[in-house]
């Protein structure tokens, strides 16, 4: 009886290590040509990718990367494997940032070019199997955490537009009296979308839209960075940019460039909890499968934070390329 104890606490060790080796944080430069991979088990690269001058978004599947490369305009294929570029999938024009069906089947890329489109790429075929188009160049596509529907959020059309799933056309949409921004989503106890809170351009904090109503109901401004703390220069219009919620659905994640901090929010009563220094100019977030870990890129310092969600401190600053922005976690078999 010992003996097989020992024998199931080995083979359980050695699921958990492979389950944590099996986690990747994608990590874009958009001034460089290479993406850092790091694994949350250690908080170190363990690869890079290379070859994809200004790589911009950036989404997984089982075997697969797929990252906009903004000089050639494509999107660029990856191995997971060797981390080789397997396949160019050429785009309508220039890309911002992506996102993946839940069944892993659509790629949906954001064309950042007028009148503004989401160019659709079947994974199977790797080939674009339509354009979608939307008002104003696109900068943000997401998918919903039910997989019903694609969001498409533009800075220069002001709006979010949404896009039927299986459809694959516009339903509705939203307007704003400013650019939209980053976009993060909480859920109803159904699964279903019950708000989208929605970063905007020149506003240091974010919007609150109510799904079923499908429009903005409030705004929650980040707490106010006193003058002598306060970073006026290369905010790129967007003080607050970078916006999430943890895999367990218990609260929110706000970053500002503004200060060089990011901001815990309670849900669904959005309380603030608490708040963390970053590096320079944090622009992105994601989390660890876990919820354990919040991982911020730094376009600023070339870094990557590791934030400890429990204790709300930083870590671990991790190095990467040149300008990291978008980053995505990644969770391969």
């Amino acid at each position: 009886m010992h003996r097989v104890a020992l024998t199931l606490a080995f083979a359980l060790a050695l699921t958990a290590v492979a389950g944590a080796a099996s986690v990747r944080i994608i990590q874009t430069n958009s001034a460089g040509t290479t993406v850092h991979l790091i694994d949350p088990a250690t908080n170190t690269v363990v690869g890079v990718i290379k070859g994809i001058e200004v790589n911009h978004g950036a989404t997984s599947d089982a075997s697969k990367f797929y990252i906009s490369n903004e000089a050639d305009k494509t999107l660029d294929v990856v191995d997971a494997k060797t981390l080789q570029v397997i396949k160019k999938i050429e785009l309508t024009a220039h890309p911002n940032n992506v996102s993946i069906s839940k069944d892993g089947k659509r790629v949906y890329v954001a064309i950042a070019a007028a009148p503004g489109a989401v160019d659709v790429i079947d994974t199977a075929t790797l080939t674009r199997a339509k354009s979608i188009p939307v008002k104003g160049a696109a900068h943000n596509t997401y998918v919903t955490p039910d997989g019903k529907y694609v969001i498409c959020g533009s800075v220069a059309g002001k709006l979010v537009t949404v896009i039927d799933q299986k459809t694959e056309e516009p339903v509705w949409s939203v307007p704003f009296d400013a650019g939209v921004r980053p976009i993060a989503f909480d859920q109803k106890p159904d699964g279903s979308t019950n708000r989208m809170f929605v970063q905007l351009s020149d506003f240091n904090g974010f919007a609150i839209v109510d799904f079923d109503q499908r429009k903005e109901v409030s705004r929650v401004k980040l707490p106010d960075v006193p003058e002598k703390e306060r970073v006026t220069e290369g905010l790129q219009g967007s003080p607050s940019h970078g916006i999430g919620v943890t895999p367990d659905k218990k609260t929110l994640w706000v970053l500002s460039k503004m200060n060089s901090h990011i901001y815990e929010y309670s849900l669904p009563d959005l309380k603030l909890m608490g708040d963390a220094p970053t590096g320079h100019h944090p622009d992105w977030l994601t989390f660890s499968p876990d919820s354990k870990a919040v991982y911020i890129a730094n376009a600023g310092s070339n870094s990557v934070s590791v934030v400890d969600i429990a204790s709300r401190k930083v870590v671990k600053e991790i190095p990467v390329g040149y300008v990291p922005k978008r980053n995505a976690t990644a969770v391969l078999p």
